[in-house]
């Protein structure tokens, strides 16, 4: 596929990343040369400097005969005048662009053909938001991942000491739980990716990805660690797009409190969130955070644009007395740094919003993509299509699937049901099936598997 990203910040350079080991033609547009060197030195891309939403640079890049423009600048007006330009010169199939500010998109209708012709929208902060709020609706867990509009969930937990399965084998997950359908998906032991098996032991700190409906997953949890009670008091430290968003979503449930240091923004604050108590200040402020019984705290969220700020002031916050940090951390390389010690959780906008972008990406109807342990491996979301004759998969029981090395199938939606995949279900028509792949370059070997054949039309 002939891919066109404007933009080589952190997103775009990821999406290159990712784009350009799965064997497509990429071409990164910026204004920064010396970014778009060090990306052409690492990847086997083309680059091109210049203005994305200029009809010249765009030609250059060769908008010409290019499958997809991704717009993912920092500028919202940018992207939209670029996917503007490459629709009405350039007739590009496909047009996604990144827009963060609210404004242009609670307005309808703003984003069709007859209007700005954007076909995908991502809102990174949005993303975010709700990424950090399926956290918060589960303590303990270190990732949540949605299938089929929440019908099932991707759950990652690390493995305690005294949990009831640690040291038992897997199938042993059956007899303790004989009402619960799950399946563990994968398993992370010392930062190395384990296939799970009937007979894999679990160990203690292994980090553990299982599937199961929603309604199970607290139960699941159980069998791997000690639940953490649900949270009531909640610190948000930014007071900025995703900590307004946040706020305004978990407020009705929780006891949230906003630490702000702009005066301006903590007035648009308490005149927009309803219970949420709003200070003034800086999150590092020691004096304000006793003051404000930040012991008694269950949940602090460090949601600025700063990493450091964010860093000390998690770090600050857990030694005086917070149950739990949670941290943004937007530098990629920090995340493994800092994750599991103090800060219990390293959230990394990047990879939640490439995420997004990569279910727009892949061949085949390919629902959703989700990156697992900062991009070390993926689930996916696939619907199976066509019948038995023009699908590779329709009609076969999982164990007759050619399924590429390191890819397993973890569950199945069919209509409301979440059926946890064994050896001899069979997929039909209309299918929701979970993947799960520990090597991704055997992505285009699954894409390929929910490919429909001609015959099919």
């Amino acid at each position: 596929m002939k891919i066109i990203i404007l933009g080589a910040g952190q997103v775009g350079g990821s999406l290159a990343e990712h784009l350009a080991s799965e064997a497509n033609d990429i071409t990164v547009v910026d204004t920064d040369g010396e970014r778009l060197r060090d990306l052409g030195d690492r990847l086997d891309i083309r680059t091109v400097q210049g203005r994305a939403s200029f009809p010249t640079v765009l030609r250059q890049a060769g908008a010409d005969d290019a499958d997809m423009l991704v717009a993912v600048t920092n500028s919202d007006e940018t992207n939209m005048v670029a996917c503007q330009v490459a629709h009405t010169l350039f007739h590009t199939p496909t047009k996604i662009a990144r827009v963060r500010e609210a404004a242009y998109l609670t307005r309808g209708g703003l984003f069709n053909n007859d209007a700005i012709p954007v076909d995908v929208l991502i809102s990174p902060e949005q993303v975010v938001t709700n990424y950090i709020k399926r956290l918060i609706e589960h303590p303990g867990a270190l990732q949540v991942i949605d299938f089929a509009e929440g019908k099932a969930q991707l759950v990652a937990v690390k493995a305690y000491y005294g949990g009831p399965l640690v040291g038992q084998q897997l199938r042993q997950l059956r007899e303790h739980m004989p009402n619960v359908e799950t399946r563990v998906a994968a398993i992370f032991r010392r930062d190395r990716p384990i296939l799970p098996q009937g007979d894999t032991v679990i160990e203690a700190d292994d980090e553990v990805f299982f599937i199961a409906a929603k309604a199970n997953i607290r139960a699941v949890m159980s069998e791997m660690r000690r639940l953490d009670e649900s949270y009531k008091r909640i610190v948000i430290a930014g007071g900025g797009q995703i900590g307004e968003r946040l706020a305004e979503a978990i407020e009705s449930r929780y006891q949230v409190k906003i630490i702000e240091m702009n005066p301006a923004r903590c007035r648009h604050l308490s005149d927009t969130l309803d219970s949420t108590v709003v200070l003034q200040g800086s999150a590092s402020d020691r004096d304000l955070l006793l003051e404000e019984n930040i012991a008694d705290a269950d949940l602090f969220l460090a949601l600025t644009n700063d990493d450091e700020a964010n860093i000390m002031s998690s770090l600050l916050a857990k030694r005086l007395g917070a149950k739990k940090v949670m941290t943004i951390i937007n530098n990629p390389a920090y995340v493994d740094l800092i994750q599991g010690g103090d800060i219990d959780i390293a959230i990394s906008p990047q990879l939640a919003t490439i995420g997004t972008l990569l279910a727009h990406v892949r061949r085949g109807d390919i629902v959703s993509v989700h990156s697992l342990r900062r991009g070390a491996a993926e689930a996916i979301e696939a619907i199976a299509h066509g019948d038995a004759k023009s699908s590779k998969v329709i009609g076969k029981a999982i164990e007759n699937i050619g399924l590429p090395p390191g890819t397993t199938i973890g569950a199945i939606i069919r209509d409301e049901e979440v059926i946890i995949a064994h050896g001899d279900t069979v997929i039909k028509t209309g299918d929701h099936v979970i993947l799960f792949l520990v090597d991704k370059k055997h992505i285009r070997d699954v894409e390929k598997l929910f490919h429909v054949g001609l015959s099919f039309f």
